[in-house]
């Protein structure tokens, strides 16, 4: 039973995902293939009770921690095996890539995904070269909150210098005053909805290099926080944002247009 979506496609990724018995429907929508079998689906991470968990029998529970007290209560009660990720950096991701595809007794097509990764993310480092545009990623804004640190390894990476302590509550304030090239929000369960516009009018950023120079971007919310293979999509799209002249624009980037004379925002 998966209650994290980032292990949800790990599965998929090591080819185990017919093991799957019971998933959130965030594992649905990163995996929707999922839908088209007959397996139990539950709200989230947080609403899976104890009951759920043993009509469905699972060998294994899969979720992330830091965790809600109750639902790791309802996790224990069941009887289940309790598998809890909490990844920060890449270096994290990989060891959970790896402890998930031992788990399944497949740990060679694990250390393969391992290391699909891990050359992906280094040909996009070799072909980086020149000035870093500072880069201010966001994974929530009310309270603003930075991405997490593999976010700012990936940003690193494509080419750009991370704005910011990764993971961390900051302010509109402190952003506006460290005036970054770029901005990139990814919020959590939005997907690609986050409203561009509205931020930058709301915080009063108008004049901030980014908004002015019309880097201002969504980056689809799995790409970037789902700690799992998906993140080469995100890296993709960062590197899109941070050298946008040079790069075709990919699926999962949003770019707010430049602001007009009349001060008026546009979407690209």
């Amino acid at each position: 039973m998966s209650l994290q979506p980032s292990a949800t496609v790990i599965l998929s990724a090591i080819g185990k995902l017919d093991r799957v018995v019971a998933c959130t429907k965030y594992c649905a929508e990163v995996c929707p293939e999922l839908r088209k079998r007959d397996i139990t689906i539950v709200a989230d991470s947080w609403t899976a009770s104890a009951q759920q968990i043993v009509a469905v029998r699972p060998d294994l529970v899969i979720a992330a921690v830091p965790y809600q007290e109750n639902a790791v209560t309802e996790i224990l009660k069941s009887g289940a095996r309790f598998l809890g990720l909490a990844p920060k950096t890449l270096a994290d991701i990989y060891a959970d890539i790896a402890a998930i595809a031992g788990i399944m007794h497949a740990s060679d097509r694990g250390n393969e995904v391992i290391a699909k990764m891990q050359a992906d993310i280094e040909i996009v480092k070799r072909q980086q070269n020149g000035k870093r545009p500072r880069v201010f990623c966001e994974e929530w804004g009310k309270p603003l909150i930075a991405s997490q640190s593999w976010v700012a390894e990936l940003v690193e990476a494509a080419g750009g210098e991370f704005v910011g302590l990764p993971g961390k509550q900051t302010t509109v304030e402190a952003v506006l005053e460290q005036n970054p090239d770029v901005i990139i929000a990814a919020w959590c369960g939005a997907g690609d909805r986050v409203p561009l516009e509205q931020i930058v009018h709301g915080r009063k950023w108008k004049n901030m290099k980014a908004v002015k120079d019309g880097r201002v971007y969504c980056i689809r919310d799995e790409f970037l926080n789902t700690p799992a293979p998906t993140l080469i999509q995100g890296l993709r799209a960062l590197e899109a944002a941070i050298r946008p002249a040079d790069l075709p624009h990919p699926p999962g980037l949003i770019c707010l247009g430049q602001i007009r004379l009349s001060g008026e925002l546009t979407s690209q």
